[in-house]
């Protein structure tokens, strides 16, 4: 016996039709919202997973050289590592200025150091702000085609004069299909801004301590390594 394909009546693509422009819009910014969530996660997890890759390999590019002008050419030139390099190199060569003469040197350089760790952590925050926008905006945007189609459905119950199912199964459908994509683009933007946020922590707190190291070389001559603070129980087990 031959079996006959039927078309789903109640499927997104009959949604869109039947909901119109109203639906069809909405559908277009989820989308939009959706595929931008995606590239943002995507590009930023990449961009932090080379810092991290890069904060690996100073010991042995970098704190290796003789000085901090050749450490930072063996840097890649887009590195932002050799940028707080080489911010806290041209401080240090030309802090007798007009602007900065009133100014002693390791506060200028601190200063110089500080903006440029600054810049790159702000280079890393874009477009997490859009991912936090569109964890909080898209269930309320699939909320409004929600609405919308049960107020079509409520509309053809009053033309019919009677709640049939195949008067408000379609709209109804519509209505669950929109919240449904309204969630599905949550979901991912605000587990994926989670994510990147605790992974920049890690990122930013790299860049802070190179760059208290390169102050240190800066000022000093050579670098400076934070002391290693340890609990009396700690010193008691070495002594043992």
């Amino acid at each position: 016996m031959e079996t006959v394909a039927v078309e789903n009546p109640y499927g997104l693509a009959a949604a869109l039709e039947q909901g119109g422009i109203i639906a069809q819009s909405v559908f277009g910014i989820l989308v939009f919202m959706s595929l931008a969530s995606w590239f943002i996660i995507i590009t930023k997890y990449i961009d932090q997973r080379k810092v991290l890759s890069e904060a690996k390999e100073l010991e042995k590019k970098f704190w290796t050289a003789p000085d901090l002008k050749t450490g930072a050419a063996k840097l890649d030139k887009n590195s932002p590592f050799k940028q707080i390099v080489d911010d806290g190199l041209r401080a240090s060569d030309h802090h007798e200025g007009r602007l900065t003469d009133k100014i002693d040197q390791h506060e200028w350089v601190t200063m110089a150091l500080n903006r440029s760790s600054t810049t790159v952590s702000s280079k890393l925050q874009g477009g997490l702000s859009f991912l936090a926008s569109v964890g909080s905006t898209s269930p309320f945007i699939g909320l409004f085609g929600t609405v919308v189609g049960i107020y079509r459905a409520l509309i053809n119950i009053g033309l019919a004069g009677q709640a049939s199912i195949d008067k408000v199964a379609g709209p109804v459908g519509e209505a669950l299909i929109m919240t449904a994509l309204g969630l599905a683009v949550a979901v991912p933007a605000v587990l994926g801004y989670n994510w990147l946020i605790r992974r920049n922590k890690d990122v930013v707190e790299k860049l802070n301590n190179f760059s208290a190291d390169v102050h240190g070389a800066l000022v000093s001559g050579s670098r400076v390594t934070a002391p290693v603070v340890t609990t009396p129980a700690a010193a008691a087990a070495v002594k043992r």
